[in-house]
This record gives C-alpha cells, structure tokens and sequence, in this order.
C-alpha cells in the first residue's frame, strides 16, 4: 500500500496546481450550472403524409427563462397549423404540422437559430415515410442538421455514444467519484475490481430507471451523489491517518453501493432528450457504452500521469502536501454541491 501511495503522491505533486487551479474553476462554473444542468433541446419530425410533417421542438428553461433558439425551415416549408405551446416544469413544448413544396423533407437544412450562443446541444429525430429513424445531436459550432435520406445505425450508434462519452467527461461530480476510488484503492487489483463493481452498479440503474422500472426524482438523486463524494473524500483521511474501515478493506462493496445511485443520475441524461418508447432501447445500449468509454479514457489518462510521475523525483513531503490538497479539494467540491443541490429542493 506504501508503494502505491508513493505512486499517487508523486502524481499528485507534479499535478497540484492544476488541482488548485481547477478547484477554484470549478466552483466558479458550478455556481452558475450544476453538474448535468443543462439539458438539451430536442426536435422530432413524423412524416404523415406525401408531403406533411409532425414536428415537435422541446426547448428547455434554464432558471426560469427559455433557451434562446429559434426553428428554422427552408422557404420551401409552410405552416398547416400554428405552433401550440406547452409549458412543462423544465421546458416548452411546441407542436405543428408542416408541409413542403418540395415533397420531402430529404435533403433539406433546418437551422437552430441562436444555438451557436449557447452550450447546449440539440438531438433531432427524424422518420421519413418508408426510411428508419434518423438520430442525430446537433451541437453549437454547427448550428443546423441536413435531414438524412438514408440515415444509418452506425450513425444513431455514434450519436448516443459520444453524448454518453460527453456526459461522463463532462459530469465533474461523476469524474470526482471516480478519482476518490483511485486513491481509494491499494493496488491495481483493487482498482480493478472497485471500478468493475462501480461499472456493475451504474449500468443496473441506469437500465432499470431508463425502462421505468425505478423512478427518483432528480434533485434528491444528485444530492446523494454529491455526498457520496464527501463520505469518499472523508474516507481517504481516515485510511491516510491510519484507521481501517470497509472502506479501505472491500472499496468495491462501496463503489458498488455508491454506483447504484451515480446510475440513477445517468439516466437523468436520457430522461432530458424524452425520447420516444422505442429508441430507448438502443439510446440505453450505445449511451452506456460511451459512459463506459467516457470513464475508461478517464481513468487511463490517471494511469499515465501516474507512470509519468514516476520519472520524476518529488520529495516525500511534497507528495503527502498535493496528495491531502487534493483529497480536501475533492471533499470541498462535493461539499458546496451537497448544499447546493440541498437548497434546490
């Protein structure tokens, strides 16, 4: 255990000030968007007939107030019916039918105006008569889709990947949890098997929740998440002072138990596209794979820092310093998330 805590320490020496630094970016971000706060818009087009069209454009509120993206279609697409909006606890929903000219949406650019101003992404769903669904997630630097004709499953498999891939990059909280299990962890026996449980864990919930056979409420959720994080970063103190817990004996047993919940705020991620019943399926599928990947790519990079770290010769009192800046800046974190998300109940 001394050998790996060497290992750690001189990692963490050579990276406590991009620590620190991010420490502080973070919490600057978190005060104006939690983890996972941002949802992303979603557009749905049926085809009903020759030449109409179902649309369906879900926008969502941030504090209150509506995203500021507008729909565009070509000049070539009309109006049958007027937009009726719907207003929803998290967002608008706005339906209309259309019809075109043209005789087919195939091929034609529908641009989100406003998009590109903001850092949200939008998932468009497209079904043309006689074709499979086309799924595609739009993202701000280019702020339009072109309606496939023939859209592919290696496509709708790319988009779900890298949204989940996105989300566990992207999710601090989740990144932080991951980061308390490696320092957690002995060896590299124990790490695997405390990031195998945690993997086993948030798939189970992730699966039951995205079907609906389990259903939490949000807020609740990601408060526990947040505090699973401080009990981690308490953790760490403990065994660093000396002290044995089922902590430092058997982490998967924790991760596992911690997973199930970091599972339900997964599924929070495809809750927000509210995608019809039958995509969730392959949405599940291909959104786990890139939170899997996501954590991989994580996790690796620790692991190379670490090997880097071992050419570099930091003395011992320089690698407990970083390594306890750390682990409080971890427990600081979860900390000001905790009571955050506590206030937004």
């Amino acid at each position: 255990m001394a050998c790996a805590m060497s290992d750690f320490g001189r990692f963490f020496g050579f990276c406590c000030r991009l620590v620190r630094g991010a420490v502080v970016a973070c919490l600057c971000y978190v005060s104006a968007a939690a983890a996972h706060e941002v949802r992303p818009a979603y557009l749905q087009i049926d085809q009903t007939g020759p030449n109409r069209y179902s649309v369906i454009w879900r926008t969502p509120l941030l504090s209150g107030m509506r995203l500021p993206v507008a729909l565009r279609f070509s000049d070539e697409v009309k109006n049958v019916t007027q937009p009726a909006e719907r207003e929803l606890p998290d967002s608008i929903v706005e339906r209309r039918v259309v019809e075109t000219t043209k005789g087919n949406l195939a091929g034609e650019r529908v641009e989100f105006v406003g998009l590109q101003a903001t850092i949200t992404d939008v998932l468009v769903r497209a079904h043309l008569l006689g074709q499979p669904v086309s799924t595609t997630l739009v993202r701000p630097s280019r702020p339009w889709v072109d309606v496939a004709t023939q859209p592919g499953r290696l496509d709708v498999a790319k988009t779900f990947v890298v949204h989940g891939i996105e989300h566990i990059l992207l999710g601090y909280d989740h990144l932080l949890f991951v980061l308390a299990l490696i320092l957690i962890a002995r060896n590299w026996r124990a790490l695997l098997l405390t990031v195998t449980a945690f993997t086993l864990a948030h798939t189970i919930t992730l699966t039951l929740a995205t079907l609906g056979f389990v259903h939490i409420p949000g807020p609740p959720v990601e408060a526990a998440i947040a505090f699973s994080i401080l009990l981690l970063a308490c953790e760490i103190i403990r065994i660093h002072n000396g002290q044995t817990s089922l902590t430092q004996q058997r982490p998967w047993l924790v991760a596992f138990a911690f997973g199930l919940l970091h599972g339900l705020g997964f599924a929070g991620a495809l809750a927000d596209l509210a995608l019809p019943v039958g995509d969730i399926p392959l949405a599940l599928l291909f959104f786990n794979v890139g939170v899997e990947l996501g954590q991989l790519i994580f996790i690796a990079a620790v692991i190379a820092a670490v090997g880097f770290a071992r050419l570099l010769k930091y003395p011992p009192l320089v690698g407990r310093t970083a390594f306890l800046t750390t682990t409080y800046g971890i427990g600081t974190m979860a900390s000001f998330w905790f009571v955050e998300r506590l206030a937004a109940f």
